[in-house]
């Protein structure tokens, strides 16, 4: 069976990589412009990647090994949730990335429900969906963990408790409920679209400035000196906790 082009640039991809050993990033997209825009900006983020555009080729792929799957929903006529679903079967937990022009409230939650870890909607910033893959990634293991550090920033999850440098921090709920987000995932971007969905639970991009509202009131509890120790804008983008603080 000859190999497309497509497959072949793909192959050649992951063959040119110098850490053999960090499994790829598989993006299964048929819409072959998008799929080397994404391929391109994982690379210049230091992602090893691997492209697909089919149904069978993507789950073929993903059982052999993958970071994260990130998945059009519409490949070639074939639904590409059921990749996540088949691999969810099999007790494959590979983290998965849906993307897709489908944006009522029902394909989303659909997504979710096969097996998806998130849903970004197209057409979408691709610096958005780098930062997405990246929390994937790193989201901070097992979500059952009662304590979370980061530096000198300590969480009880079960007393609500947060310390810095030893001290106690007084963090309302929702100053809380963002510190904890953040911490779940230090040193990775985070846009405001993820704190808006994650935080939030907006299902929808509203115009609202309470993301930087509320970040600046965690920024001057953490940081009373008014030095940006922990929570960093990166510009155009987002913000990261800044893991080194």
């Amino acid at each position: 069976m000859s190999m497309s082009l497509f497959e072949d640039g793909a192959k050649a991809t992951v063959r040119a990589s110098d850490a053999p050993a960090a499994p790829p990033i598989l993006v299964v997209e048929d819409e072959r412009d998008l799929a080397e825009e994404i391929r391109l900006e994982l690379l210049a983020s230091g992602h090893p990647v691997q492209l697909s555009e089919t149904v069978d080729d993507g789950l073929r792929i993903a059982r052999s090994g993958a970071a994260v799957l990130v998945i059009d929903r519409m490949l070639h006529g074939e639904d590409g949730l059921s990749i996540i679903e088949t691999l969810r079967a099999e007790g494959n937990a590979t983290p998965a990335l849906v993307i897709s022009a489908l944006s009522s409230v029902d394909e989303r939650i659909n997504g979710l429900k096969a097996g998806g870890d998130d849903y970004l909607i197209k057409p979408f910033d691709i610096r958005e969906l780098t930062a997405r893959v990246e929390a994937l990634m790193r989201r901070g293991g097992d979500p059952r963990q009662t304590r979370l550090q980061v530096g000198p920033l300590e969480m009880d999850l079960v007393d609500r408790t947060t310390h810095c440098d030893g001290k106690p921090i007084d963090l309302l709920p929702r100053e809380f409920a963002l510190l904890e987000y953040f911490m779940r995932r230090p040193g990775q971007i985070v846009t405001r679209a993820m704190l808006l969905e994650d935080v939030w639970n907006f299902k929808f991009m509203a115009e609202t400035n309470v993301v930087d509202v509320q970040i600046g009131n965690l920024r001057r509890k953490l940081d009373p000196t008014g030095v940006r120790r922990f929570i960093v804008n990166i510009r155009a983008v987002g913000f990261k906790l800044n893991a080194d603080a």
